[in-house]
């Protein structure tokens, strides 16, 4: 329930305040000066780094399960909004002003879920792990329950390339500082309960190099 902000995360441990939440932090993610927190409930706290760590506003996505990752974007080099995931196999795309914001800029989209043309067979969902935006193009990756990563051009709406499915769960993702390198976990997450857990089953970590994949269509 309690976000710390350290001054530099790498060489200290001294930090600069400290946020009661009031709820449990399940992610988190800086980009300067902005930060932004997924709590248990839904929600989202949007923080200001700028000083002392402030809190903006909080809000509660278009998502009605279980908040898994959050990832921030950039436009025109500063901090616009975020991208949040669940474990409903839905990720929502929110932009910080939400006052001026375009209805276009705002929505929900549906990810990692079976593909199947027959209306009479449900539906596989899966948990939507993680998310991350590419620091250079602004597209941006989601990872889930179903073994498969996906990558993603928000502006346009569209998928870029999907994976093949591994023989586990995806736990979480990330790009390098460039976006060269996208490095992706693989281990069981316990979405289906102790009883598919495998204790003989081993745990990857993937990373691979990327080019143009991630860049955004032309509009």
């Amino acid at each position: 329930r309690i976000l710390t902000v350290l001054k530099e995360a790498v060489v200290s441990t001294q930090s600069t305040g400290t946020v009661n939440c009031e709820e449990r932090v399940y992610a988190s993610d800086v980009q300067y000066p902005a930060a932004v927190v997924v709590l248990a409930g839904r929600k989202v706290k949007v923080l200001s780094l700028e000083n002392q760590p402030t809190v903006l506003h909080t809000s509660e996505p278009p998502l009605r399960y279980q908040l898994r990752d959050i990832s921030i974007f950039k436009k025109d080099g500063k901090p616009a909004g975020y991208g949040v995931c669940s474990i409903e196999g839905r990720a929502a795309i929110e932009p910080f002003d939400n006052n001026t914001a375009n209805s276009k800029d705002k929505f929900t989209f549906k990810c990692h879920r079976s593909a199947t043309s027959d209306h009479n067979k449900p539906q596989e969902i899966y948990a939507v792990n993680g998310i991350k935006f590419h620091p250079t193009y602004g597209t941006l990756a989601t990872v889930g329950s179903d073994g498969k990563f996906a990558f993603w051009d928000k502006d346009a709406r569209t998928k870029l390339k999907g994976s093949e499915q591994l023989d586990n769960t995806i736990t979480c993702c990330d790009f390098n500082h460039n976006g060269s390198y996208f490095a992706y976990a693989s281990s069981y997450d316990w979405s289906k309960g102790h009883m598919y857990h495998n204790p003989q089953q081993k745990n990857y970590l993937f990373v691979r190099q990327v080019k143009d994949e991630l860049k955004p269509r032309k509009k």
